[in-house]
């Protein structure tokens, strides 16, 4: 029975694995999320900046004591449950902003985005503000 019940976990775990995307596979992603061909450069710096690509990482506590969750580093104070139950403003786990399909942690992001722009993620205010700092995917 043991056996059995670590089999499970392992495939579950195995299915919601993390991936850390390459810049132009983040840019092909945003893309077939639906964000905004004007703002994938921004997108990309935010990313790039706040998790380093890797949709698994989970950041260390912040100054408040909340933490921040994923490819966009959404923090569990007001958007993501840190509780097996979906919650908050987004209505999700923050578990589930933490694998290699991003469909969650981006419609959470852009309701983030639509609330408060790109200044929800210091960041993007710290590097990608100014356009000369946004990163080139023209190759992309």
């Amino acid at each position: 029975m043991k056996t059995i019940i670590v089999l499970v976990v392992v495939g579950v775990l195995g299915l919601t694995e993390a991936k850390r995307f390459t810049r132009c596979e983040l840019v092909r992603e945003l893309r077939n999320q639906g964000f905004p061909e004007d703002q994938l450069r921004d997108w990309v710096c935010l990313v790039e900046n706040e998790s380093m690509g890797d949709s698994g990482i989970v950041g260390g506590v912040n100054s408040n004591g909340s933490r921040d969750y994923g490819l966009f580093q959404i923090n569990d104070k007001y958007w993501c449950s840190n509780t097996s139950t979906p919650g908050k403003d987004c209505n999700v786990t923050c578990d589930e902003l933490l694998t290699d399909d991003i469909t969650t942690a981006s419609n959470c992001a852009k309701k983030i985005y639509n609330r408060h722009k790109f200044m929800a993620w210091h960041g993007w205010e710290r590097n990608c503000q100014k356009s000369s700092s946004l990163p080139n995917i023209s190759s992309c």
